[in-house]
């Protein structure tokens, strides 16, 4: 058996080698971009190689500081033990059968224990997918199916996916829905609490945000012909808002009253990201329906939706389902996921994350007045880039301050509506050394920008 060098194994340090691509990723970034389609953008063009826990390695032996996950997917680290245990043993068993011809038991593990670990105490049932925009796809579907309804409800900034359905959900034009249209209708967006931007100031923010969407969802669609209302409990690729604190349970209480089915969206969020299983678990919001992906499986593809059982039976025999979805690796990689997750106690990795970062990331705000807002819970924080004196979004300085931390060896992501946020999503097994030499970095790259 080949011995592994990748996962825990990586020496946990970075190290900057050559120029930032080096020369085998710029051969490689050649190779790709003569034979794969340009839509497929990276946000550095470096090849990796290997990578584990907080660390990932390109072919030019370039050793980068992770704060990305590959977006909040390897919270366990890269091929974290458990996760390839699991894994290779369902490998060396079988790959697939398809669960809609001949079932297997990790299909039924996994939901066992997503009925577990998800919010509230009633009867749930689970359906598996490979992509968490499979899943707020399906959620959709079963929310339909059971209250006889049509119309969805979303909110500004939010971020669902690229299928047809779920670019209509998504708020944000460029990149993820310019010129994919016309997308799928009965889709209705409402405004959403974000306390940075709320213009009478964020102590009023809660109140008058969730008049407003509960106004405009009675008035202008009827509440009686709202299936679904599906939200972010903390926004991903809106730029990591916070929803101001009873703005959730307002709009929880309202589908509630109304028969509508609630959605959290935990695709980003949830499994230990915030620093609890669910995001949601923040204001005791119990979700009829949360759709899961990213760090469910340590890398590898499955989504699920998750929900009250009389919900999650409306569907039709048949009208679940996919050749792929609930693939019995996937499966084992997701058991081995949960295992990590539990053993090493993750939740308390993320707040212990939180706790690090969001001070010494005030700091730098008190310092750099481009920093506009610090936010985020656990493993999930981010910072707002503004134009000095004032809030205007800065998409300039926050691509400049993630190009700079790329040339030092710190691998970070952007996002938000107005592309301001630099987003920070280490692994949660991430050593504090590391997360500190990343924060080292971020600070004296705000010098330059």
């Amino acid at each position: 058996m080949t011995e592994l060098s990748g996962g825990p194994a990586l020496p946990q340090e970075r190290r900057v080698v050559t120029a930032i691509p080096g020369p085998k990723s710029q051969e490689l970034w050649a190779r790709k971009q003569a034979t794969v389609a340009g839509g497929v953008g990276a946000v550095l063009p470096v090849f990796a190689k290997r990578a584990g826990g907080g660390i990932l390695e390109d072919v030019d032996g370039n050793s980068f500081i992770d704060f990305g996950s590959g977006i909040a997917v390897t919270s366990v680290g890269n091929s974290a033990e458990a996760v390839v245990r699991r894994a290779t043993a369902q490998l060396a068993d079988f790959t697939h059968t398809c669960v809609m011809v001949t079932p297997y038991e990790p299909y039924v593990e996994v939901c066992e224990q997503l009925a577990e670990l998800t919010p509230g105490d009633h009867a749930k049932k689970s359906a598996l997918f490979n992509s968490g925009a499979e899943a707020v796809e399906n959620a959709v579907k079963i929310a339909r199916a059971y209250t006889k309804r049509q119309a969805v409800v979303v909110f500004d900034h939010g971020y669902h996916g690229r299928t047809n359905l779920t670019m209509a959900l998504t708020a944000k034009n460029m990149p993820y829905k310019h010129g994919f249209g016309p997308f799928a209708p009965e889709v209705y967006r409402v405004p959403l609490a974000y306390p940075y931007r709320w213009l009478t100031g964020p102590e009023n923010c809660a109140q008058e945000a969730a008049d407003q969407a509960i106004s405009q969802i009675s008035k202008q669609i009827g509440a009686e012909n709202v299936a679904a209302i599906i939200i972010e409990p903390v926004l991903g690729e809106g730029g990591f808002i916070e929803p101001a604190k009873g703005f959730l349970p307002a709009v929880a209480e309202f589908a509630k009253e109304n028969g509508i089915v609630f959605v959290a969206d935990e695709i980003q969020s949830g499994f230990c990201r915030t620093g609890q299983w669910f995001a949601c678990e923040d204001e005791n919001i119990v979700p009829d329906l949360i759709t899961t992906a990213k760090g469910i499986a340590g890398g590898l593809p499955l989504a699920a939706v998750t929900g009250r059982a009389e919900m999650m039976d409306a569907a039709h025999a048949g009208g679940l389902g996919g050749t792929y979805g609930g693939n019995p690796v996937a499966c084992a990689a997701a058991l081995g996921s949960i295992e990590t997750m539990r053993e090493l106690d993750l939740n308390a990795k993320a707040r212990r994350i939180g706790e690090i970062m969001k001070p010494r990331l005030a700091a730098m705000a008190e310092k750099y007045d481009i920093i506009g807002e610090v936010r985020g819970r656990g493993a999930m924080i981010a910072i707002e880039l503004v134009e000095s004196g004032s809030k205007e979004p800065n998409p300039k300085a926050t691509a400049a301050l993630a190009a700079a931390c790329h040339q030092e060896g710190l691998l970070v992501l952007t996002t938000g509506t107005y592309g301001n946020v630099l987003r920070f999503l280490p692994p949660l097994v991430i050593g504090e050394d590391l997360l500190n030499e990343g924060l080292d970095i971020i600070e004296s790259a705000l010098a330059t920008v």
